[in-house]
């Protein structure tokens, strides 16, 4: 016998991404069920920060494990003298913030106890759609619900399915566009021999390569991510900023340990060992698929910083209105309109081009050599901190956002400039969907 679970929505996954959606729908007196192979109270692998504005703005800085206001990147070459220009630090003058990931996680978790919304375990199998009295219908027809297989002996019915299943999602789809750029990290947690980062510091981006012959400084670029921890304990991670395909972890961990011993500072005692690889250009998801999508299914990590945590915590409670107010609608409505004004919420004409812009400066920046993207980024830095700050985040107006890059165009060195203005590959492409900022449709769609 197959039991039924009817609910307003089911969420599919159990990482933050679901655990932001399934919150904010049951804020909104939805009933939800989130459906997921784990338990969604299992510890998360991975670390997550944010900048301080932007937690402090979301009220949320409770939630914080460390917070830094001693914030530098370094975008010199390196040199054996330690006050030389080349160690010279670029002081950002922001604060930047690490999650507790275990307070993020309860915070989360106990939101959607309080509304009520239901965990159950398993795993999506099959989806399809049908009407009130449980017979096959298309996924626009006016009254229609999803109907999704879960695990053994059980169905789980819905007026709308979120796909919140991480990068490679369940159900929802998306164009092939080619390979996927991933950035890829390699960290350390533990006590050192010697402080790797000065006491209380926070190192965004360390792309010193002293510690490197001129032959690998050809190779892909990678940087220094870290942090002072307290009580003696650091996070040292060599990360590649993206490539297609990744920088491997083996080369990451070796230069890790190259530069490291090149500053004369060895791991005594290790915490925690993280790896870290996700998509940064993942192609928008069709628009007019009847499954809605949140979090790195709905390809919402930012393509030119792999930031995703604040996107999560700032854009979950707008999208939930959006699906409650269509679900208040009195005429019957269809599962497929229900996703329609998820995807609009989601992804607006605005966004989708802010996307192609980053998507498409990051195009360039992959093909930049070392000293290229040293040079970049000294620039992309000397702009005012509300700009930098703003496209980090991905919370700059397009308006400003495009004057933002022109006015880092004409203050770049030469070298930079000829690598922004030279088109490769799909670069072309890219740059008109800036233009014409059309919704990606499935060939068919249901």
């Amino acid at each position: 016998m197959i039991d039924v679970l009817v609910t307003d929505v089911l969420v599919i996954g159990g990482g933050p991404a679901a655990l932001a959606m399934a919150a904010a729908l049951g804020a909104e007196d939805l009933e939800v069920v989130v459906l997921s192979p784990n338990d969604p109270g299992d510890p998360w692998a991975n670390t997550y920060g944010i900048w301080g504005e932007e937690v402090d703005a979301l009220g949320l800085s409770h939630l914080l494990g460390h917070r830094w206001n001693h914030s530098v990147s370094f975008f010199g070459a390196g040199e054996p003298d330690p006050n030389g220009a080349a160690n010279a630090p670029t002081v950002l003058g922001r604060d930047y913030g690490l999650f507790d990931k275990h307070k993020l996680q309860a915070h989360w978790l106990q939101l959607c106890q309080q509304t009520g919304v239901i965990f159950q375990r398993g795993t999506a199998s099959e989806i399809g759609f049908v009407d009130g009295d449980g017979l096959p219908v298309t996924a626009h027809t006016p009254g229609s619900r999803c109907r999704v297989c879960g695990p053994a002996n059980l169905e789980l019915s819905a007026r709308l399915v979120v796909d919140a299943s991480g990068h490679q999602p369940v159900f929802v789809t998306r164009a092939d566009e080619g390979p996927v750029a991933g950035q890829a990290a390699y960290g350390l947690v533990g006590r050192f021999s010697a402080a790797p980062v000065e006491p209380g510091q926070f190192v965004l981006m360390d792309f010193r390569c002293d510690h490197l012959t001129p032959a690998e400084r050809l190779a892909p670029p990678t940087f220094l991510y870290a942090m002072d921890l307290g009580d003696g304990l650091f996070f040292v991670e060599e990360t590649s900023l993206a490539l297609a395909p990744p920088v491997p972890v083996a080369d990451l961990r070796q230069r890790l340990e190259r530069r490291l011993a090149h500053r004369g500072v060895a791991l005594l005692e290790l915490h925690h060992e993280e790896f870290c690889l996700f998509p940064m250009n993942l192609p928008l998801p069709h628009l007019d698929q009847p499954v809605l999508a949140f979090g790195g299914a709905a390809a919402m990590v930012h393509p030119a910083s792999g930031y995703l945590v604040g996107a999560l915590l700032r854009r979950a409670g707008g999208l939930a209105r959006a699906i409650a107010a269509q679900l208040a609608v009195r005429e019957p409505t269809s599962a497929a309109a229900l996703a329609a004004a998820g995807w609009q919420a989601l992804w607006p004409a605005d966004l989708r081009r802010k996307h192609a812009l980053y998507t498409f400066g990051l195009e360039k920046l992959m093909r930049f050599r070392e000293d290229q993207l040293r040079h970049f980024f000294a620039t992309f830095f000397s702009l005012p901190g509300p700009i930098w700050y703003g496209f980090l985040t991905n919370t700059l107006p397009l308006p400003e956002l495009l004057w933002a890059m022109l006015r880092l165009f004409l203050l770049a060195p030469w070298d930079v400039r000829w690598g922004l203005m030279r088109q490769r590959g799909r670069e072309l492409s890219l740059a008109w969907r800036l233009l014409i900022p059309a919704p990606p449709k499935s060939a068919s769609p249901s």
